[in-house]
C-alpha cells in the first residue's frame, strides 16, 4: 500500500510544474500583472466613478505621459545604467515646448521636433559623460539633475508670465493634449507606437541585443566586439527623446511652467520601472514590464491622492515601494537559479524488476566473460567521444567527436583520418539513407544530414508541441539515435525534453519519462512526435517487418517495439524487460538479429533509490551535483538478441580497462566496431563465424 501511494503521488501530483513555471521569464511579469489586477480592483472601490470613460481617459493620459518617460528609464536601466535627472529633463522639455508654442509661435510640428531635440541634447550630455567618459551613472545623473533643475528655475522665473499670457490658438496643439481618436487619448496612441517600437528594438533588432548584452556583462560585450560606449550613450539619448515626448504632451495638456514641475518624478519613474520588473542590475527588462509598472505606480499615486494624502506622504510611499521592489529584485536575481534548481528537479517513483545474475557461476545468458579485453584499437588518442560508429559501402569508418566533427577513418587499416564534416554540436546516432546521405542526431541541435559531397544540411530542429507542456517541447533538446524506414521516413529518439545534453544524469535521477520518439517525413518535410513519456529512449532500429521499430529505454532497462504502420499501428510491446544494465544503441546483426550496447550496469543501491523519490529529491536539493548517486557507467557490455526478446550472446570487458563504457556497436564484414561517448578510441572485435561480406546498408537498401 505504501509503495502504491508513493507511486500515485509522484506520478500524478504536478509538483514538477512548479519548477517549470518559475523557470519561465514571463513569471517575472506575471507577478506585477497580478498585483496590477489587485490595484485596479482596489482603485475601483476607492476612487469614485473610476470605471467611467472620463476617469479612464484621464488615467490613460497620465499613463501615456509618464509611460514614455518610464520607457526611457527602462532603456537606460537595461543597458546597466540609471538616470536620476529625468524629472529635471521633463521640466526643461516642458518649458521648451511652452516657449516654442506660446512665446516664439512656432508651428506645432516644428515645436514638437524642437522639444524632442531639446530632450535628445539633454540625454546626450548624460550619454557623453557616462558612455564615453565612463563616469558613474548614479553620481553623474544626480549632478545633472541639479544643473538641469537650476536652469529650469532660472528660465521659468524669467518667462513664466509671458508663457501664461500667450496661449496658442492651435487645434492641433489642443488635440495633442486633450484630443481623442477612436475614444482613446492621443498620447495613448503615441505611447502604443513607442511601446511597439521599443519591443521590436529589444527583441528583434541587433541594437536591442547589444543593449541586453551590455547590461548583462559590459566586459563580455566589449570583448565580443560590441560598441559599448556608443550604445550606452545612445540609450541616454533615447531616454532624453522619450522624456521630451512626455514633456511635450504635458505642456499641450496643462500649459504650465510651475516651480514644482518634475519634482520627485525620478522616484516615481524609477519605482515604476523596478516594480514592473526592470532589473536594477541591468540586462533584464521588457516593454511589457515597463508598461505594467507605469500603471501600478500611477494607480497607487492616484489612489493616495483621492484619499487626500500630502505630496510628501505619496513620495514616501513610492520610496518605500522602490526599496522593497529593489530588494526583491536583487535577492531574486542572486538566488533565482538556486531556487529553481531545488524545485525543478522532480523525481518520481520508478521500480525496476530484479536484475538478472551476471556472475560466471550463474552460467546464464548474461554470464560474465572477457571477450572484449583484447580488441584492436582504432584512433587511440586521436578521437574523443565517438558515441556512435558507422561504416559506408566502401568500408570507411565514421564517428562523431565532442569537438563537433564527424571523423572519417579510411579503409582498410583505418590509420589515415580526416574531418569529414564539421557540424558544431555533439554528433550522436548516425544512419545512411538510400542515396548515401549520412543522417546524424546532434545533441542540442536536432537532426542533420551530410551529403556524399560533405555538405552539412539541417533536416529538422523542432517538432509539434504538446498541448499540456509548460516547457516549449517543440525544440529538440537531445536527439539521440535514429534509423530510416524503407519509404525514407526517419525515426529518431529524443532522450529528454526537460534537460540539455550535459544534464543527462539529472534526467536519470528523475526517471519521470521525459523522452519521446519523433518521425521526420522527407516527402512533405514534416516532423511529428509519435510516442511520448519514455524513460530516456535511446537506440532505434527498423525491425525486419519494415512496419515497426525496436527502441531502448535507458532508465527503463528494457527494449520495446513500436508499430508505426500495419494492423498494429500505434501499439507498443515489451521485447526485453529487466536488463542487467542501461541499454543504448541498437543495430542490425548479419544473422538477422540485433546488437545492443549496455552503457552501464545496474546496482542494488541505485535500484533502491529509484523507489525512493523523496530521498532523491532531498539529495538533489542538498548536495552538489558531483556528490549525487549516479548510474554506474564504467563497465562495457554488448549483447545480441532476437526480435522475440531472446538474448543470444553477451560480450564483456571486465573492469572496463579497454572499453570503460560502450554506447554503440556496428557489425561490418566479420567485425564488430565499438564506440563510447566517454572513450578516446574505437574498438574492433573479430566476430567468430560472422558473415565476412555483411555490409549493413548495402544489404538494407539493396533489399528495399
Amino acid at each position: 500500500m505504501n509503495e502504491t501511494l508513493t507511486r500515485l503521488r509522484y506520478r500524478y501530483w504536478p509538483d514538477h510544474w512548479v519548477g517549470e513555471i518559475l523557470s519561465k521569464r514571463w513569471t517575472e511579469t506575471a507577478i506585477p500583472v497580478l498585483l496590477l489586477i489587485v490595484v485596479v480592483i482596489a482603485s475601483g472601490r476607492l476612487i469614485g466613478n473610476f470605471y467611467t470613460p472620463g476617469v479612464l481617459a484621464d488615467t490613460l493620459r497620465q499613463a501615456g505621459e509618464i509611460g514614455l518617460i518610464v520607457l526611457g528609464m527602462a532603456l537606460v536601466m537595461i543597458v546597466g545604467g540609471i538616470d536620476l535627472s529625468v524629472g529635471s529633463m521633463f521640466a526643461l522639455t516642458n518649458f521648451c515646448a511652452l516657449m516654442l508654442m506660446h512665446v516664439l509661435k512656432w508651428p506645432v510640428a516644428f515645436a514638437v521636433l524642437g522639444t524632442l531635440l531639446c530632450g535628445a541634447c539633454l540625454g546626450a550630455i548624460n550619454g557623453l559623460l557616462i558612455g564615453y567618459l565612463r563616469l558613474r551613472a548614479f553620481l553623474t545623473t544626480l549632478i545633472t539633475l541639479i544643473i538641469f533643475r537650476s536652469v529650469y528655475e532660472i528660465l521659468s522665473m524669467q518667462y513664466s508670465t509671458e508663457i501664461a499670457g500667450n496661449l496658442p490658438d492651435s487645434e492641433v496643439w489642443n488635440f495633442l493634449g486633450d484630443g481623442t481618436f477612436l475614444g482613446l487619448p492621443t498620447v495613448a496612441w503615441v505611447y502604443a507606437v513607442a511601446a511597439i517600437g521599443g519591443h521590436l528594438l529589444l527583441t528583434r533588432l541587433r541594437l536591442g541585443w547589444h543593449i541586453m548584452a551590455i547590461g548583462g556583462s559590459r566586459r563580455s560585450a566589449y570583448n565580443g566586439g560590441i560598441a559599448v560606449r556608443r550604445t550606452v550613450a545612445l540609450c541616454y539619448v533615447g531616454c532624453g527623446i522619450l522624456t521630451g515626448a512626455g514633456g511635450c504632451f504635458f505642456a499641450s495638456r496643462l500649459a504650465t511652467a510651475g516651480a514644482d514641475i518634475g519634482v520627485g518624478m525620478e522616484v516615481l519613474v524609477l519605482t515604476a520601472a523596478v516594480l514592473g520588473g526592470i532589473s536594477v542590475g541591468g540586462g533584464r527588462g521588457s516593454v511589457t514590464k515597463a508598461m505594467v509598472g507605469t500603471l501600478l505606480v500611477l494607480l497607487i499615486t492616484n489612489g493616495l491622492t483621492s484619499m487626500s494624502a500630502p505630496g510628501g506622504v505619496i513620495r514616501m510611499v513610492l520610496a518605500a515601494i522602490l526599496v522593497l521592489a529593489a530588494v526583491i529584485d536583487v535577492r531574486w536575481l542572486k538566488n533565482r537559479q538556486r531556487i529553481i534548481s531545488k524545485v525543478y528537479i522532480s523525481p518520481t517513483y520508478h521500480k525496476l524488476g530484479d536484475a538478472p545474475d551476471c556472475s560466471e557461476e550463474a552460467a546464464g545468458r548474461y554470464a560474465l566473460n572477457n571477450k572484449l579485453r583484447d580488441v584492436t584499437l582504432i584512433g587511440l588518442g586521436r578521437i574523443e567521444a565517438p558515441e556512435d560508429v558507422i561504416l559506408d559501402r566502401e568500408d570507411n569508418l565514421y564517428a562523431g567527436s565532442r569537438h563537433g566533427d564527424i571523423i572519417r577513418f579510411f579503409s582498410p587499416d583505418y590509420e589515415r583520418m580526416e574531418i569529414f564534416a564539421h557540424i558544431g554540436g555533439q554528433p550522436l546516432g548516425m544512419a545512411f539513407d538510400r542515396e548515401d546521405n549520412l543522417y546524424v542526431c546532434v545533441g542540442g541541435m536536432g537532426l542533420y544530414r551530410v551529403t556524399p559531397q560533405q555538405k552539412v544540411e539541417r533536416v529538422t530542429d523542432e517538432t509539434n508541441r504538446s498541448w499540456s507542456s509548460i516547457n516549449d517541447d517543440s525544440r529538440l533538446r537531445l536527439a539521440d539515435d535514429l534509423d530510416i524506414a524503407d519509404d525514407g521516413r526517419v525515426f529518431f529518439s529524443e532522450a529528454t525534453v526537460r534537460y540539455e545534453m550535459d544534464e543527462w544524469p539529472v534526467d536519470g535521477l528523475e526517471a519521470r519519462g521525459n523522452g519521446r520518439i519523433v518521425c521526420y517525413d522527407p516527402r512533405d518535410n514534416s516532423t511529428r512526435t509519435v510516442l511520448r513519456d519514455l524513460k530516456f529512449p535511446n537506440g532505434i532500429a527498423i525491425a525486419s517487418d519494415g512496419q515497426s521499430i525496436l527502441f531502448a529505454e535507458t532508465w527503463g532497462c528494457c527494449v520495446k517495439r513500436y508499430w508505426f504502420d500495419g494492423p498494429k499501428s500505434g501499439q507498443v510491446e515489451m521485447v526485453i524487460a529487466d536488463l542487467p544494465g542501461y541499454p543504448d544503441n541498437i543495430n542490425l546483426a548479419s544473422d538477422g538479429n540485433y546488437w545492443l550496447a549496455l552503457v552501464g550496469m545496474r546496482s542494488p543501491a541505485y535500484d533502491l533509490a529509484m523507489r525512493m523519490p523523496g530521498f532523491r529529491k532531498r539529495m538533489a536539493s542538498r548536495l552538489p551535483v558531483d556528490e549525487w548517486l549516479f548510474p554506474n557507467i564504467n563497465t562495457g557490455c554488448v549483447l545480441k538478441f532476437s526480435e522475440a526478446g531472446e538474448v543470444l550472446e553477451t560480450l564483456w570487458d571486465l573492469g572496463g580497462e579497454n572499453h570503460p563504457m560502450i554506447t554503440s556497436m556496428r557489425e561490418h564484414k566479420g567485425h564488430l566496431y565499438l564506440g563510447g561517448i566517454s572513450n578516446n578510441r574505437i574498438g574492433r572485435y573479430t566476430l567468430p563465424g560472422a558473415d565476412p561480406n555483411f555490409n549493413q546498408y548495402e544489404r538494407r537498401w539493396r533489399a528495399a
